[in-house]
């Protein structure tokens, strides 16, 4: 499940997390939101960043031998 939670603090700073989604991908999520909110002050990926999609093919490719004799 992908989630996006802010923290607002009383000086007006906003903390952004985001969870459930893979890869650099979250960066295109956050950028509209980002600068409606003003300046990055600073960024720090997770493992989710740094992790890759496993994507399965629904292909299967069988091969039948049959013996000579």
């Amino acid at each position: 499940m992908e989630t996006l939670e802010f923290i607002i603090y009383p000086d007006g700073r906003v903390q952004e997390k985001v969870t459930g989604i893979v890869g650099a991908s979250c960066a295109e999520v956050t950028a509209a939101i980002e600068a409606q909110l003003g300046q990055v002050l600073s960024q720090q990926s997770t493992s989710e960043f740094f992790a890759t999609k496993v994507q399965q093919s629904g292909v299967v490719n069988t091969q039948n031998a049959f013996s000579d004799w």
